[in-house]
């Protein structure tokens, strides 16, 4: 039993059509439902929908296909929306064997299937990137945050080094409840947008750049440190978490 279906629950105990009695029930059976399913290699958690408001997200890397599959296959037979990261064409032939409606995302690589009813975020959320090569972390933001129940607006390739772009879209940037900002090299971008908008920006570091840039650990310091208020910096390349914490701000 997830959150909208406990609330439906609840709300018929509250217009006479279920009775009580049979609703604490329902609630107990739920309850004592094991919590993970153990596959062996691992422990699909079942429950972290009822606790965190979607379902566990299945990180590709370091999984065979098979292993892949196998998490989905539990995931998708609860009714629960699908949602795997860092994903290979290799693993997401393995997940449609058993989710044949699942979507690849190449960009973002990224496996999705929207099951069940997922809330609706408040606003817009949106992803400004700097560049082109930063397009695989905006791309994994944008998707997780779609499938996470919130309407997207694209801002791509609006870095500092030409800021006129930028500044060309403000009215877009402004109406936005939430802005995510990807962005390597120096990770200039988020500080400059903080400094136009009145909402928060999730700024998100890749590892794109030169020699100096240390695999993105410059883009991170400089995020870090930016003089802009309202910015909360994630880890390098994270597109996904992003996009989490950037959900979690558009549906409060």
């Amino acid at each position: 039993m997830n959150s909208l279906e406990l609330q439906k629950l609840l709300e018929s105990v509250r217009t006479g059509r279920v009775d009580p009695a049979a609703a604490s029930e329902q609630i107990a059976a739920a309850m004592r439902a094991a919590p993970f399913e153990d596959l062996g290699f691992a422990r699909v958690d079942t429950h972290r929908e009822l606790r965190q408001g979607f379902p566990e997200v299945i990180l590709g890397i370091g999984k065979t296909p098979a292993q892949i599959a196998a998490i989905a296959s539990r995931i998708v037979g609860r009714g629960q929306a699908l949602l795997v990261t860092r994903a290979e064409p290799e693993a997401y032939e393995a997940v449609r064997a058993v989710a044949p409606a699942a979507i690849y995302h190449a960009e973002a690589r990224a496996i999705t299937l929207p099951q069940g009813e997922i809330p609706r975020g408040h606003g817009t959320i949106l992803i400004a990137c700097a560049g082109t090569s930063d397009l695989h972390v905006a791309e994994e933001a944008a998707v997780t945050a779609e499938l996470m129940g919130n309407t997207i607006d694209r801002l791509y390739d609006v870095g500092v080094a030409g800021i006129h772009r930028l500044l060309s879209e403000q009215n877009r940037i402004q109406k936005a409840r939430v802005v995510i900002v990807v962005a390597g090299m120096e990770g200039a971008l988020p500080s400059v947008v903080a400094g136009l908008v009145s909402v928060p920006v999730i700024a998100v570091p890749t590892s794109v750049g030169y020699g100096a840039s240390f695999g993105g650990v410059a883009a991170l310091l400089g995020m870090l440190n930016s003089c802009a208020n309202g910015i909360a910096t994630v880890n390098i390349d994270n597109g996904f978490g992003g996009a989490a914490m950037a959900s979690l701000i558009n549906h409060l």
